[in-house]
């Protein structure tokens, strides 16, 4: 019985011991060792599962310390008999009474945002030897050796006590004084402490803005094709979406920018097409905003690491009478698991908006806050930065030049950085059965549809992620991607 339990409760990462007390809980609270059962003694249990007896003496007397065990001299140790005391009882079942009808929960729906298009990707993408996706976590890019350093020095006492209590609206000081002062300049820009807020993550500050700003009636350009999400959460406050087609440079100056209320852009590289916004156009844009009156959501979601060149400054680091609303991201270079972002903007703006996160989640977890300022304090973000400026350089130039071999009838969109390449396959081929077949040879693609705004988008766009894919896999999985492509060509002529 013993090893079987021992089997089920295994954790990766946990040690021998961890993996013991693992067991014993799971057991307790399952009900397989009541209230009062004696357990195996050390040895015992030792013999049974192969392992030290210190190992599970030390585990009995964690589970002792613990509650879960109490220890009886010269009797060994028993299942405490006061464990489920202050615990509910297990419920008995229902009795069958007479039919009542369910409640109808979609009568009650204010919001139905399942029924969004959006951004899928499969849960299992790690397991697949040709992710070509965007945004995604590379186990071989992540720095473990320095996050664990941060997270062990947010873990003193002297740090504990600063985390630890409730901080209502405020945000860790470390954190926001190292986005001041390391982050931002990055950027060209330069905010007060009023200035700047932290989210759980670039999506959680795009909520927060349209749930303070926007409402039905509000006028609101997107790009089209761009990001969905932002253009969902928009699309759940108001109706009056417009949508602006995207050119070589990104946003265009169009007539219609006259009528809006906000404009929402992502010009350092522009999503799903990764182009760039030229300074020229941001300066016109700028301009335009001040004479018709709206307002700019600049979403930096991926910070501009330049290929060649220095990258051009960010929207709000021109922007000189708080037209600009700007997010940004901590974790899309580090671990996209992480969300942590951010919002520069008006202080009397910021001031709302931290009322407005104390209603949704107080604020975001300042462990986490904490580790994070410490991980850019001690040099570990800029190092981050430059490792993974390397990585997505070298692995563009792989893709672009396995796509220029292998599929030259698609056309990728020339970009100066970023990772992800926007790709147009040949008229006829449709990017949703392309994705769908070439997963099942183990290639992971993005079908571009998602990103347009019509409900009957065009079909022939993919975009290819090279940021969780190692160097040394590209060429393969674009090998196959194309033996795909050309065997669904050859059957539809």
């Amino acid at each position: 019985m013993w090893n079987e339990l021992f089997r089920r409760s295994r954790r990766d990462g946990l040690s021998l011991q961890g993996q013991i007390c693992a067991m014993m809980v799971d057991a307790i609270h399952g009900g397989v060792l009541p209230p009062g059962e004696p357990v195996p003694s050390s040895r015992e249990l030792a013999e049974q599962l192969q392992v030290g007896r210190i190992t599970v003496v030390l585990a009995y007397q964690q589970l002792s310390e613990e509650a879960f065990l109490v220890s009886l001299q010269r009797k060994g140790h028993f299942v405490n008999p006061d464990f489920r005391r202050g615990l509910v009882p297990s419920a008995s079942p229902r009795t069958e009474a007479a039919p009542q009808s369910k409640t109808d929960w979609s009568r009650r729906l204010c919001l139905q945002p399942n029924a969004y298009r959006s951004i899928v990707k499969p849960p299992d993408w790690q397991s697949y030897p040709y992710p070509f996706l965007y945004g995604q976590f590379d186990k071989d890019l992540f720095p473990t050796a320095a996050w664990r350093e941060c997270c062990m020095k947010a873990l003193s006492v002297l740090d504990i006590r600063e985390w630890a209590p409730d901080q209502i609206t405020r945000d860790d000081e470390s954190l926001i004084q190292q986005i001041q002062t390391k982050i931002l300049p990055r950027r060209g820009v330069w905010a007060s402490s009023d200035e700047l807020i932290i989210t759980v993550g670039a999506q959680h500050a795009l909520y927060m803005v349209a749930d303070l700003l926007m409402r039905e009636g509000t006028h609101v350009a997107v790009e089209d094709p761009g990001y969905p999400d932002a253009r969902n959460i928009f699309n759940s406050r108001t109706s009056q979406i417009i949508a602006l087609p995207v050119d070589e440079h990104g946003l265009p100056l169009s007539e219609s920018l006259r009528s809006m209320d906000y404009v929402y852009t992502t010009p350092s590289h522009q999503c799903p097409t990764g182009v760039t916004m030229p300074r020229e156009r941001r300066e016109a844009l700028l301009e335009q905003a001040q004479q018709h009156d709206f307002v700019i959501i600049e979403d930096d979601f991926e910070s501009e690491n330049s290929f060649e060149g220095d990258p051009i400054p960010a929207l709000k680091s021109l922007d000189r009478s708080d037209r600009v609303i700007y997010i940004g991201s901590l974790s899309k270079s580090l671990a996209p698991g992480l969300r942590v972002g951010y919002i520069v903007a008006a202080p009397e703006l910021i001031e709302h908006l931290r009322a407005l996160r104390r209603l949704m989640l107080r604020h975001p977890s300042t462990f986490i806050q904490r580790t994070l300022a410490l991980f850019i304090s001690l040099g570990h973000n800029d190092a981050q930065l430059r490792r993974l400026a390397q990585a997505q350089k070298e692995r563009h130039h792989l893709l672009w030049a396995a796509l220029a071999k292998h599929l030259p009838e698609c056309t990728p969109v020339p970009v100066s950085g970023g990772g992800s390449l926007w790709v147009r396959i040949p008229d006829g081929v449709r990017a949703g059965e392309l994705a769908r077949q070439a997963a099942e040879r183990g290639v992971l693609i993005e079908p571009g549809d998602v990103f347009f705004v019509a409900q009957t988008p065009p079909a022939n766009y993919i975009r290819l992620g090279y940021q969780s894919i190692p160097s040394h896999a590209i060429e393969q999985g674009i090998a196959i991607l194309a033996d795909v492509l050309h065997g669904m060509r050859s059957r539809t002529q």
